[in-house]
């Protein structure tokens, strides 16, 4: 397995991933791995997450439609 060896480490951080590897009973090097990992690892969203966040967007943006009005201006854009 490879290896990285990491220098010049500022004292906060270290002292910072001391802490959270405690926190989540890991070693230093096992906090790493998995901050690395979740950093570069894309996240898997649930349906209804995408849904919720679609939803507060729309009522950002205080406008409201109904179907009828939308399937119009389907057609129109279709004429």
């Amino acid at each position: 397995m490879p290896a990285v060896t990491l220098k010049n480490i500022p004292r906060s951080l270290h002292r910072a991933l001391k802490a959270r590897a405690e926190g989540n009973r890991r070693s230093l090097n096992r906090e790493i791995l998995a901050t690395l990992e979740s950093s570069v690892t894309p996240r898997i969203r649930p349906v209804e997450e995408w849904l919720q966040e679609a939803a507060r967007f729309r009522a950002r943006l205080n406008f409201t439609t109904c179907e009828e009005e939308l399937n119009l201006h389907k057609r129109a854009g279709r004429a």
